[in-house]
């Protein structure tokens, strides 16, 4: 599936200029109110944001600081387009949130550029996370709301990590949020789904406490919540590309 974009702005003329260039790389929603384009993220997967600044009833600002204040989509990397071009209002966006400002009239490969440019790096991002056994889920954090919402979430796994049962059903409920809204958050912020998470979560912790060399394998299989060392060590080695003897072993040797 194509990254979703949804494109905000008062001008029409702008929007179907938008739609036309993006549109055979990205699925495009369009609105020409900063107001429906937070009803469309309550509604729509959106991957990024690209709005004007100069609106009727709420301006891109407002709209840039309410996406990057709700938990729901603080995720959501935004690209500021203004006529404005002083130094005040390039502050007052980044103060808002904005991942990127432009300036009107634009370069539309300029702005291909800055697109590709965040959704790689949001990318890189999660890939460095799931495959480094000590990255921490804060890494994953583009925003103030994201890095709370992840450091509680990494808190009550954590809690919770001797229980083989964790589930989906429960962290949203921990969470105190719906299971939908709750899979669509994790989702989008690592790629992974909650219960992908949950075990990426008990290997990571793993890791930490081999690293410590105070536990036998068998031990910390346990403490995270696996039943099985055999099964705890599979998934070490398919999530991390070794062992948990090796990867004991090695850190023993660096110390």
């Amino acid at each position: 599936m194509n990254p979703v974009i949804l494109l905000v702005d008062d001008n029409e003329e702008i929007l179907d200029f938008l739609s036309g260039d993006l549109g055979d790389k990205y699925t495009i929603i369009t609105t020409t109110s900063a107001i429906n384009a937070l009803e469309i993220l309550d509604k729509e997967t959106v991957h990024l944001v690209i709005s004007d600044v100069m609106m009727p009833e709420m301006d891109g600002f407002q709209l840039c600081k309410k996406i990057k204040t709700n938990l729901d989509y603080s995720h959501i990397p935004v690209i500021m387009l203004t006529a404005k071009n002083s130094l005040q209002s390039k502050i007052e966006g980044l103060e808002h949130g904005a991942d990127a400002y432009i300036e009107k009239p634009f370069s539309p490969e300029y702005l291909h550029v800055q697109i590709a440019n965040l959704l790689i790096n949001r990318n890189k991002v999660k890939e460095h996370f799931a495959n480094s056994p000590l990255a921490h889920i804060k890494s994953m954090a583009h925003s103030k709301a994201d890095e709370e919402f992840l450091e509680a979430l990494n808190n009550v796994i954590y809690e919770n990590i001797e229980n083989a049962e964790l589930d989906v059903e429960q962290l949203a409920k921990k969470m105190n949020m719906s299971r939908p809204t709750f899979y669509r958050k994790i989702k989008l912020v690592s790629d992974l789904t909650p219960n992908e998470l949950i075990n990426l979560a008990r290997l990571k912790k793993a890791a930490e406490l081999l690293a410590e060399g105070n536990y036998k394998i068998y031990e910390v299989a346990g403490m995270v919540g696996y039943n099985s060392q055999t099964n705890f060590g599979r998934s070490f080695l398919k999530q991390f590309g070794i062992t948990p003897r090796d990867y004991l072993n090695l850190k023993q040797s660096k110390k």
